[in-house]
């Protein structure tokens, strides 16, 4: 059984996004209904509609950074009640069954992780998942994660994709007191890479190629700003870094950033999934026992993790919200970087078809 929500679609690559009528499953013993109230738009939902990651099984509802409230719980659910207010990621499942899944690093499944739209669904027979691009969503009890009510709801929407994305490599490479930590590229993710390495007390540096950004990127909670095609600048800066996150999401040379390092520090990319635009210098790697790593969101343990780190820290991301009816507009400027920093969906306002 099923019932029908309104959402925005992608009917094609080429096509603007419109309204859609969608069905959602019943309730099932663990499931979760949430009604959406915001809802984030990462470029990853711009980068799958166009198809640029492979054919999509249109028509898809975007969506991975769902804000809403508690609407109704299964009978086997624990953990909510109606009213609470919750997100939900960038994924919805996994398969449990795998060493990933077993060492609760979910995102990282062998088999896949079970993406929050654009998935086979395997608790909907014969559908696909379905994002937040949508007035209701129906969620595996696992997978739906309490947000503080303290945070402004709308802002947190991004957190569900942005904010993991930085937070996690940022805890995991131990961004706190006596690290200097740089993040490069302020953003949608950077600023808030910015705010979370703040926050874990690190001492922060944003890099951009923007000089006029400099007031604002230290208004974010960074200590200094390093303008990355400022030459005495970076040279100035040589092996003084013991991380350094680069949220940069197209094909760039990270030697420059290598050379930053200390011995033993660590270049995390959590932005380019493209061949560099340059070879990796090994030497730079080699003789100061450098690291280069990625990242990609983080387990669901980590999201949980985030967002009371949030509300204990009233972290939450820089937004224009925006109305349904705007979507389309929002894609073409997300794709000129002309947002500062994420736009955020008002739910309430897509209409019937």
């Amino acid at each position: 059984m099923s019932f029908p929500t309104r959402a925005y679609a992608a009917f094609d690559t080429t096509s603007e996004l419109r309204p859609h009528t969608i069905h959602r499953r019943d309730v099932g013993p663990k499931d979760v209904r949430i009604d959406v109230e915001f809802e984030g738009i990462c470029h990853s939902d711009i980068h799958t509609v166009n198809g640029d990651w492979g054919p999509q099984p249109f028509p898809v509802v975007p969506g991975h950074e769902v804000i809403g409230r508690v609407a109704e719980v299964g009978a086997s659910v624990k953990k909510f009640k109606v009213g609470d207010l919750v997100g939900v990621g960038v994924f919805v499942d996994s398969c449990g069954e795998c060493a990933s899944c077993k060492d609760g690093r979910e995102q990282h499944c062998a088999n896949g992780p079970v993406w929050t739209y654009g998935a086979p669904d395997p608790d909907f027979e014969g559908q696909t998942t379905h994002g937040g691009y949508s007035q209701s969503i129906v969620i595996t009890e696992k997978a739906v994660m309490r947000v503080p009510e303290n945070l402004d709801p709308a802002a947190t929407a991004p957190l569900l994709c942005a904010g993991i994305t930085t937070y996690s490599p940022l805890k995991t490479w131990d961004a706190g007191p006596g690290k200097r930590v740089g993040i490069v590229g302020i953003g949608g993710l950077g600023h808030l890479g910015v705010k979370y390495s703040h926050a874990l007390g690190a001492t922060t540096v944003g890099f951009t190629t923007s000089p006029d950004k400099a007031d604002m990127i230290r208004g974010l909670g960074a200590d200094e700003v390093i303008v990355s095609t400022d030459e005495d600048a970076m040279a100035n800066a040589s092996e003084t870094f013991d991380l350094i996150v680069s949220t940069v999401p197209q094909s760039h040379d990270v030697n420059p950033y290598l050379r930053l390092l200390k011995p033993d520090g660590t270049l995390v990319l959590v932005g380019a999934v493209e061949p560099l635009t340059e070879p990796i210098d090994a030497r730079l790697l080699v003789l100061k026992r450098r690291r280069l790593a990625g990242s990609n969101i983080g387990s669901l343990t980590e999201l949980q993790d985030m967002l009371d780190f949030s509300g204990k820290h009233n972290i939450v991301a820089d937004i224009e919200l925006i109305n349904a009816d705007y979507i389309n507009e929002a894609f073409k400027r997300v794709r000129k970087n002309d947002v500062t920093f994420r736009f955020v969906i008002d739910t309430s306002t897509i209409p019937a078809e």
